[in-house]
Parts: structure tokens; C-alpha cells; sequence
């Protein structure tokens, strides 16, 4: 009887939760919590973030399947311009030469700023000094920075910055960017002098985090400075290095300013990267006219390729960084 009695009782109370529940999942409960008020606070949000974020996306995808000059009323061509992208014998050079800029700005670049950073910190003195030196040539406009490294520290002659120091060891002058094989690690070098500034920062903060009490533990240790690095230092940054890692890669998949400025992609298309060639394909096309849809279509497997390689690289790198 008791039992019976308890069960009829907790009816109406589960009735009574299951109402509620209900009425939380209802548009009614929803309004009642606040949430339309919070949509029409984001709204203005969502709406410009739409339209100048979006919006794009989605035309881009309109014009890549069609021929068009923005003039006259656009005609539809299907894969035509994916396939005329594939089948241009400068895609291949262009994907070569990215990959290849790529790389070097990998081998040189991406440590670079690290090891300028781990030796910063460990000056006692002028620090804030030494920031400031590392971040000029952020603040420098890219424009001006390529035009005085290609007239300038670039000039062939031998009166070239580079040239004039080359001499003074008795090494005669080099044709820097005027020669296919010394052109791109040429732009590598300005573009490294260019962005390292900023990674320097940006690893000078991540290391105030990292507590002293580890270094003092180490030094306890017998352990150097190299081991410090190694021990201490590198793991703490792990993940600020991820981060710069995949941002540096796709950095340099979309470098344009350098090759268009220093080369326009010679000599040779020895610099011409894909950026350069959306760039040819869109204002600089063969017949004289201009090709969007193909400029569009290529600018879209590009974005495809790091999208993928992006969700790739934290799938495989998800569990190291947090361990």
C-alpha cells in the first residue's frame, strides 16, 4: 500500500519536471529566458558579419562557374575555368614556387624568431629597447620596406648594399633577384626580416608566463642553457608554436606583395607563386582581357587546400599540444 501510495505520488512531481522541460524547449521558454533579446542584441553582429564575410564566400563560388568581366551579363560555364586552371602549364610552376617559398620561410623564419626571443628575454637590460628594434619593420609599410631592400640591399651593381659588403671579403657581386636560382630565397630573406618582428612579441609575452621556479629547478639540476631551452622553455611554448607553425604555413601559401613587387614573378616565373597568378589571371591575361572566373576558381582551391590542411594539422597535432 505504501509502495503504491508512493508511486501514484511521484506522478503529478515527474509530470510536473516534464512540463517544465517541455516548456524550456519551447519557443515560449526560450523568449521567457532571454534568449530573443540576446538574438536581436547579435544581430546587427551577424548581419555585417554576413554580408562582408560571407556574402563573398558565397559569390566567389557564383563567379568561379562563370565567365565574366563585371560589364556584361555573365555566362555560365561549369568546371570550365577549374579545368583551364588544371591544365595551365603555370599552375604547376606556381604551386612549385609557393611550396618552395613555403619551405624556406619554414627553415629560416619560423626559428628564427624563437631563438631572437629566448635571447632577448635573458637580457637584464633594454629589453623594452631591443622590442622596439625587433618591431620596426612590422610598423614599416610593406611597399616601402620591398622597394628599399630591391634598390637599395638588391641593387646588382656593385655599389648594392649586399654587393658593397660581398666585396669587402673579396666575393664579387651577386645578381640577387635577377637570377632564377638566388631570386626566391632573395625574397624569402626580406620577407623573414619583414614578419619576424611580430612573432618576436608575440613569444617574448608567452614567455613571462612561463615560471621562474622551472629555470630555478633546472639550474639546480646542472642543467645549461640548452638544456633550459630544450627542457623548460620549448615545452612551455608548445602551444604558442602550433599556432605560429600553421599560421606561418598559411602565410606563406598566400604570399603575393614580395614576388609582385620584387620580380612580377620572373625571371623566368622562377617567383611566380599562386597568388601572383590569380593576380595574372584577373588584370594580366594573355588575350588581353580578363579572366575572373579562373582567377576565381583558383583563389577557391587554394582556400580548399588550407582549409584542409588546417583541420588536418590540429587533428594530428590536438592530443600533443594538450598533453
Amino acid at each position: 500500500m505504501t509502495t503504491s501510495t508512493e508511486r501514484v505520488g511521484t506522478r503529478p512531481a515527474v509530470s510536473g519536471g516534464a512540463a517544465r522541460g517541455a516548456e524550456r524547449r519551447s519557443p515560449l521558454g526560450w523568449v521567457k529566458r532571454g534568449g530573443f533579446a540576446n538574438f536581436i542584441f547579435i544581430l546587427p553582429l551577424l548581419l555585417i558579419f554576413g554580408i562582408f564575410s560571407w556574402w563573398p564566400i558565397i559569390d566567389s563560388v557564383i563567379i568561379s562557374v562563370q565567365h565574366t568581366n563585371f560589364v556584361a551579363a555573365p555566362t555560365f560555364v561549369g568546371w570550365n575555368n577549374f579545368v583551364f586552371v588544371l591544365h595551365d602549364p603555370l599552375f604547376l610552376t606556381a604551386v612549385k614556387n609557393t611550396g618552395y617559398f613555403a619551405l624556406l620561410a619554414l627553415i629560416f623564419g619560423y626559428p628564427l624568431p624563437l631563438v631572437l626571443a629566448v635571447l632577448m628575454s635573458e637580457v637584464k637590460r633594454a629589453k623594452g629597447l631591443f622590442s622596439v628594434l625587433a618591431y620596426i619593420p612590422v610598423v614599416v609599410p610593406p611597399v616601402v620596406s620591398v622597394l628599399l631592400w630591391k634598390v637599395g640591399f638588391y641593387d646588382a651593381s656593385a655599389t648594392g648594399v649586399f654587393n658593397s659588403i660581398l666585396g669587402w671579403v673579396g666575393i664579387p657581386p651577386q645578381p640577387w633577384i635577377q637570377d632564377p636560382a638566388s631570386a626566391m630565397p632573395s625574397l624569402v630573406l626580406e620577407a623573414t626580416w619583414a614578419a619576424a618582428g611580430g612573432t618576436i612579441i608575440i613569444y617574448l609575452a608567452a614567455l613571462t608566463n612561463v615560471a621562474p621556479e622551472l629555470y630555478d629547478a633546472a639550474e639546480v639540476d646542472g642543467a645549461g642553457i640548452w638544456k633550459k631551452i630544450w627542457h623548460v622553455t620549448l615545452p612551455q611554448l608548445r602551444g604558442i608554436l602550433l599556432i605560429t607553425f600553421i599560421l606561418q604555413i598559411i602565410g606563406t601559401a598566400q604570399v603575393f606583395l614580395e614576388p609582385f613587387l620584387f620580380t612580377a614573378g620572373g625571371p623566368v616565373n622562377s617567383t611566380t607563386t599562386v597568388l601572383l597568378l590569380i593576380y595574372q589571371y584577373a588584370f594580366q591575361s594573355s588575350d588581353g582581357g580578363s579572366n575572373y572566373g579562373a582567377a576565381t576558381a583558383l583563389s577557391l582551391m587554394l582556400a580548399g587546400f588550407l582549409a584542409i590542411l588546417s583541420w588536418v594539422y590540429f587533428r594530428v597535432t590536438r592530443n600533443w599540444s594538450q598533453n
